[in-house]
């Protein structure tokens, strides 16, 4: 039986000015890092064994900071990043098999990132509340469906994530090894539509508060056999 942890990152700068950020690459506020090694220390009687976030910053310092706040949940090992075949800009510099004895890896991917939020990256929640609309602004935020404008749907923002967690995430669980993904509410909400079986409807209520760990147990046959919300 494999853990599956997924965590939402800490409190970003955007998110303390109450912006919209997107893909926007925003790094983590004081409170942000200070929310991760709390859940670091949740998360002290857990091993983890591969980590996968999204390309983002926040997403990133997140799940080192996780990882490195007590050698425990390592396992001893060092955390290391890992740059795939997608990340053409590396060239291959950093040519490495690895030691998987003492090193635990950490590989990101644009398919993890946060929804695109288009036009209204930047933009102040509470003021786009106030000329479009709250009920508008909630739609945008929170439908299933609906893009906002210049920006994708969490039905689009699933049809990047499912495929990766498929593919790439799952094999490492059915194999039996623990796994962090540190990513964004929207990446996260996809995913916790699949394992739970979330029907579009009821997305709008699913709310993932920062650096709170939840933790899934999944069996060889991929279904989740318990969950636990570490708050």
């Amino acid at each position: 039986m494999a853990q599956l942890i997924l965590t939402r990152h800490g409190q970003s700068l955007w998110n303390a000015a109450n912006k919209f950020t997107g893909w926007v690459d925003v790094p983590l506020s004081e409170w942000g890092r200070a929310e991760a090694t709390i859940a670091s220390c949740k998360l002290k009687d857990y091993r983890v064994h591969v980590c996968f976030t999204s390309k983002l910053i926040r997403a990133i310092e997140t799940a080192i900071c996780i990882l490195t706040e007590r050698d425990d949940i390592c396992g001893g090992k060092i955390p290391v990043i890992k740059h795939e075949l997608e990340d053409q800009d590396w060239h291959g510099w950093d040519r490495y098999s690895g030691d998987p004895m003492q090193e635990l890896p950490i590989f990101t991917s644009a398919a993890l990132d946060e929804r695109y939020y288009g036009d209204l990256q930047g933009l102040n929640k509470a003021e786009t509340a106030e000329k479009y609309g709250a009920e508008q602004v909630h739609e945008w935020r929170r439908s299933y469906h609906v893009r906002p404008p210049g920006g994708e749907s969490l039905e689009d923002t699933q049809k990047r994530v499912i495929p990766y967690f498929t593919n790439r995430v799952m094999p490492h669980i059915l194999e039996g090894e623990n796994v962090l993904i540190a990513a964004h509410g929207n990446s996260l909400r996809s995913i916790i539509m699949r394992l739970e079986n979330v029907p579009p409807e009821e997305v709008p209520g699913l709310e993932l508060e920062t650096a709170v760990p939840i933790v899934y147990e999944i069996n060889s046959t991929e279904q989740v056999t318990s969950k636990k919300i570490l708050k």
